[in-house]
């Protein structure tokens, strides 16, 4: 098993995308580190995992942690073989309504944390190692809210490319996954009413050529791909898993 005894860094690990790519990784042996803002749940994540699994409480908005983050990962493993920089969630609003507040709180967590978790694990990662970003469709096209999320994530797909240039000669692989709509608790923080968000959904599932979300196993099963030797040829793209939400218009 070629995952057998890799580490595997996995950040925003306690619910989601993060915790199905952990779940994933665990079963083929790897051993998983995750991050999560709360210890209370990094704690009841890690007893769920069971064996393999260590969680650190790291807040991927805030600098202190991110420069920290090196050295707690080294006290569990000398090196890390694979880092899903997953840590993330969305919040909406209409340009009218957007605050100075909203920017910086989405830009620190997804363009600044994602970049300075890279920056602080890449020095100890191995020649061969890979590095997945998540990123999001909402980059291909232009949806209503996402004004702010969208130039977020849109710095997060351009990253690929400018850190797979820097990475080749070290032979660490950068790519990444772009999910489309997956049954998560994104919801839950976007600052939308229990109404608004149910509007959301029925008003989005007829839009998406499957009509149903995307389970986060599915996703996961893209981020493994990207970190197997079945992909030791890919680097500095991105995997779109939304069911073909951004290139064919639902019937």
């Amino acid at each position: 098993m070629e995952t057998q005894g890799k580490a595997v860094l996995i950040t925003g690990g306690t619910s989601g995308i993060g915790l199905a790519t952990a779940r994933l990784y665990i079963e083929k042996g790897a051993k998983v580190i995750i991050t999560g803002r709360y210890r209370e749940t990094i704690d009841e994540t890690v007893e769920q995992l069971g064996p393999g699994a260590h969680g650190l409480v790291s807040d991927a908005g805030k600098m202190g942690d991110i420069r920290n983050l090196k050295q707690q990962v080294k006290e569990i493993t000398p090196h890390v073989d694979v880092l899903f920089a997953n840590a993330g969630y969305g919040q909406f609003a209409p340009v009218e309504a957007v605050t100075e507040e909203h920017v910086n709180e989405l830009f620190d967590v997804l363009v600044k944390g994602t970049f300075f978790t890279v920056q602080q694990i890449l020095p100890i990662m191995k020649e061969g190692s890979s590095i997945i970003l998540n990123t999001s469709v909402v980059t291909e096209s232009g949806l209503p809210n996402m004004a702010i999320y969208s130039a977020a994530k849109s710095a997060v797909q351009s990253f690929i490319k400018t850190m797979a240039a820097e990475c080749t000669a070290r032979n660490i692989r950068v790519n990444g996954v772009s999910p489309g709509y997956i049954e998560t608790n994104i919801w839950d923080k976007t600052g939308l009413s229990p109404e608004q968000i149910d509007e959301a959904i029925e008003t989005t599932i007829p839009t998406i050529p499957f009509k149903r979300f995307g389970d986060p196993e599915e996703v996961a099963e893209a981020v493994y791909f990207l970190s197997s030797e079945a992909a030791s040829y890919i680097h500095g793209t991105e995997i779109m898993v939304d069911g073909g939400f951004s290139n064919i218009v639902a019937g």
